[in-house]
Order: structure tokens, then C-alpha cells, then sequence
């Protein structure tokens, strides 16, 4: 007779835990409750590094989520919560991450650009059947995330729909973000539509190639005053939000 509690559905840990942790687990349940399994689906994650070096309190690397979301330890800025899930999905779960300053402005900017193109639009009712293939192929989101590129590169308004309940799914959706451009908040601050802003910021981005610094500077000051954070990253690329 079987009792619950006695094989586990999913049992996950870290690869270094398969030798000899789950190895011993494995030979104690099955001994204690006379089982041909411990659990049904085993899922090991890869290593952590940040910055190329591994995650270790005694080498200063060690950051809670909590503390890239309200502090300025990590990359000299605070993190939104859907750029750092999203910046963990772009790897699969088996695969050792690297944690890196630049892996989260790339998040950043894909979430910006997908924000962008799915913040006027409902989200379908079900999630794509692309997403729901890649969680039944071993959590595959990396597939599920290239999909969501493909159908906004597409750009009907079914693919945005399908989109969106997909980013939904994967808990990385827009909320509040691009609304906020659209909104007075009593401080005389006008309204921002998102073409304006993309486009005075590629006017910057030309203004420093061609090192016009005081155009350049003049335009930031512009975005500031509508509300518009920018972030000139060291790979020559610029990230912006809402400012809070």
C-alpha cells in the first residue's frame, strides 16, 4: 500500500547535489518505504557565476533579490522583478548561468521592446501553443522567449495578443509600464508617446557618434522633464524607463 509522501513528483536541486546527496536520498527512501522510485521527475540546475566567478559570500558577489531590486550594488542600479525573471529564463534551467551586468541590460532592452509592442493590446486567453510545447519539452522557456520575439517581429494583432498572454504566463507582463507614458501626473508633466521618445533618443545616440555633447545633453534634459530615465551602458548601448 502506498501512502502520500512517499514518491515526491518533481525533486530539483543543484547538479553538485546529485553526488552523493540525492544518491543517498534515493537509497533511503526506497529502502524505508519499499519503493522503485524516490521521485518521478528529477530537475538539476547548472551553476551560478556572477561576472565569471563563482557566487561566494567570501568573494563579495553574493546578492540577494531583494537587494538587486532595491539597492544599487549590482551594475550601480536597482533592478525591475520581470527584468531579473526574465534575464534567468534566457538561459535553460540545466545550463550554467553567468550573472552579469550586461545579461540584465539585454533583458532590459528586450522587455522595453516587448512592452513597446503589446501595451495596447489584451492578451489572448490561453497562453501560445509555442510556449505550452516548450514547458512540456523540459522547461525549454528559452524557446517560449525566441517565440515571443518571432510573433512580435510579425506584428499582427494576433501575434501581439498571443504574445502578451505569453509574457503574461511567464509572469514577465508590462503592468503599469508603458501606461505610465500616457498619463499626467499632476506635476505639469505632459504626455509621451512612445514613438517620440524612441526617436529623440535615437536622436541622441547620432548626436554622440557625431560627439555633439551639448545636443546630446540637451536632449536627455528633454527626456528627463517628460519622465524618461536613461542609462548609457558601456557597450554603447542606451536602456530607458519611466522614471518612479
Amino acid at each position: 500500500k502506498r501512502y502520500l509522501g512517499e514518491v515526491f513528483d518533481i525533486h530539483g536541486g543543484g547538479l553538485d547535489l546529485i553526488f552523493p546527496h540525492h544518491e543517498n536520498e534515493i537509497a533511503q527512501s526506497r529502502c524505508v518505504h519499499g519503493t522503485s522510485v524516490m521521485a518521478n521527475v528529477w530537475m538539476h540546475n547548472g551553476f551560478l557565476q556572477v561576472e565569471g566567478q563563482k557566487m561566494s559570500k567570501s568573494l563579495g558577489n553574493f546578492y540577494t533579490i531583494n537587494e538587486l531590486m532595491e539597492t544599487e550594488k549590482f551594475g550601480g542600479q536597482s533592478w525591475r522583478c520581470q527584468v531579473l525573471r526574465l534575464a534567468m529564463l534566457m538561459t535553460h534551467y540545466r545550463q550554467p548561468i553567468d550573472w552579469t551586468v550586461s545579461q540584465l541590460n539585454a533583458a532590459e532592452s528586450k522587455l522595453n521592446s516587448w512592452d513597446s509592442a503589446t501595451y495596447d493590446v489584451e492578451p489572448a486567453s490561453n497562453p501560445s501553443p509555442e510556449l505550452m510545447d516548450a514547458v512540456q519539452n523540459d522547461l525549454n522557456l528559452h524557446l517560449a522567449i525566441t517565440a515571443i520575439d518571432r510573433r512580435l517581429s510579425l506584428g499582427s494583432l494576433l501575434d501581439r495578443q498571443l504574445a502578451k498572454a505569453d509574457m503574461n504566463f511567464l509572469a514577465i507582463g508590462p503592468g503599469e509600464f508603458w501606461a505610465n507614458l500616457y498619463r499626467t501626473d499632476g506635476s505639469g508633466r505632459s504626455e509621451a508617446p512612445k514613438e517620440l521618445i524612441i526617436d529623440l533618443i535615437n536622436d541622441r545616440l547620432l548626436a554622440r557618434h557625431n560627439k555633439n555633447w551639448k545636443e546630446s545633453d540637451r536632449i536627455r534634459d528633454e527626456l528627463d522633464a517628460m519622465g524618461i530615465a536613461i542609462k548609457d551602458n558601456k557597450d554603447g548601448t542606451t536602456t530607458w524607463e519611466v522614471k518612479r
